[in-house]
């Protein structure tokens, strides 16, 4: 599907389209670009009062604590930053209230929910935009280009890692709360930062996994002073439906930065790993490149449109073509490249790494939720390790089983916490 940007955007002359943004935390990241991708902000809701009060007094917009009754404030769409694993419902119930969508990552926590979500979608007639901002980073959006353009010939094997360590401080500011979701998905389950852009630059999807995980590091303080129970990271080995291969990396590795590499059978192309990551590097082998090419070539990308606003906004200018495209396809009625199928795709893969990593990292296939006939074979695959959810036949967040934090990290937990405004 080609992706289409338009450069001239004329929002004044048009309808505003009024959003709706779940989430007072990273969702402000939406509120505060939507101007700038022709949306209006008119309401705000979520369960963390002192702070929605707060971000709803600054933005000068209606909050809501109850999600029904936001729901029923006069908007055309909602942007649901709420926690990784409970996307699903909300996007179902906004789409029985007759409201686009825009979710964050994940799309779905659970196959069931992925099979719910694509049925609901169907049955809406509305735009679901899957808002994973990686593959809008510059370099991605390049990468994507000279795929077109045949630049480095058919995907052959590709790379997407998305490497995030930081102090057992920070981390606890960002999870408040023993079962707060960070601190039990499986390390298989963030996976989509890493995986969307190379989906998105060949245009392919995985059709098999197999996962693979690093235990749990009883050595590492930024674990064991954590609340985290799941391991230190995860490799996920694709096979993609065009026969390629693709490796996702992902997790708390020191050397922190995100990087993709796409293998063509004429050339390569990647981020930089060193210096400015920002920069692009292509290659083609010197009995293979044009008589007037560069066998190597490193430059640095910018936008090809909407550069001025994409670099005001967060994740690389990714908040703000999430929206942008969001707010394109209600316009057209078309749906956006990252449509409900795709962010089903990128989400699963996660849940069966997961499943591959228990069974000795066993192939698993990853099933098409576009077809009605393989969806009825997952409706009812509730499998998940939320800890709301425990019952016989749920897995653990580890691959080492459960893990029960230390008092000295349950102690600092509740420090930190406090000093966030939440108490256990």
């Amino acid at each position: 599907m080609e992706l289409v940007i338009i450069t001239n955007i004329q929002h004044s002359k048009e309808k505003q389209i009024r959003i709706g943004v779940v989430g007072a935390g990273r969702g402000q990241s939406y509120m505060r670009v939507a101007a700038a991708a022709g949306l209006e902000l008119v309401a705000i809701c979520d369960t963390w009062e002192e702070k929605l009060k707060r971000v709803g007094d600054e933005l000068g917009v209606t909050t809501y604590t109850d999600y029904d009754k936001f729901l029923e404030h006069d908007m055309d769409a909602v942007v649901l930053c709420n926690y990784f694993h409970e996307h699903a419902p909300f996007a179902i119930k906004a789409f029985e209230m007759e409201k686009h969508v825009m979710s964050e990552c994940a799309a779905c926590h659970t196959l069931a929910e992925g099979v719910a979500l694509a049925r609901a979608f169907e049955k809406s007639g509305k735009v679901y935009m899957f808002a994973e901002n990686y593959p809008y980073m510059v370099y991605n959006q390049e990468m994507r280009r000279l795929y077109q353009k045949g630049e480095i010939g058919e995907f052959k094997y590709g790379e997407g890692e998305y490497v995030h360590p930081d102090p057992a401080e920070v981390k606890l500011a960002r999870s408040c709360g023993m079962d707060h979701w960070r601190n039990w998905i499986p390390s298989t389950y963030y996976c989509t930062h890493s995986i969307a852009p190379v989906m998105f630059i060949t245009d392919t999807r995985p059709v098999k996994v197999n996962g693979f995980v690093v235990p749990y590091d009883f050595s590492d303080p930024t674990q064991t002073m954590h609340m985290k129970r799941s391991d230190t990271c995860a490799t996920i080995i694709c096979r993609m439906d065009n026969g390629a291969v693709m490796k996702s990396l992902h997790g708390a590795l020191r050397g922190h930065g995100n990087y993709v590499r796409i293998h063509g059978n004429k050339g390569l192309m990647e981020n930089c790993r060193h210096g400015d990551k920002g920069r692009l590097r292509l290659w083609r082998e010197p009995w293979e490149k044009g008589e007037d090419e560069a066998t190597e070539v490193v430059y640095k990308p910018d936008f090809s449109a909407h550069s001025d606003k994409a670099t005001k906004t967060g994740h690389g200018g990714g908040d703000f073509f999430t929206s942008y495209h969001f707010a394109e396809a209600i316009r057209t009625g078309e749906q956006p490249y990252l449509d409900v199928y795709r962010g089903i795709d990128m989400s699963i893969v996660g849940i069966l790494a997961w499943r591959s990593a228990l069974n000795d990292s066993a192939p698993v296939a990853v099933p098409d939720f576009r077809k009605e006939s393989v969806r009825k074979l997952h409706e009812n695959d509730d499998w998940s390790p939320d800890p709301k959810r425990k019952k016989d036949g749920q897995p653990p967040s580890s691959i080492l089983g459960d893990i029960e934090p230390s008092e000295p990290a349950k102690s600092l937990a509740k420090q930190v916490w406090a000093k966030q405004g939440y108490v256990e």
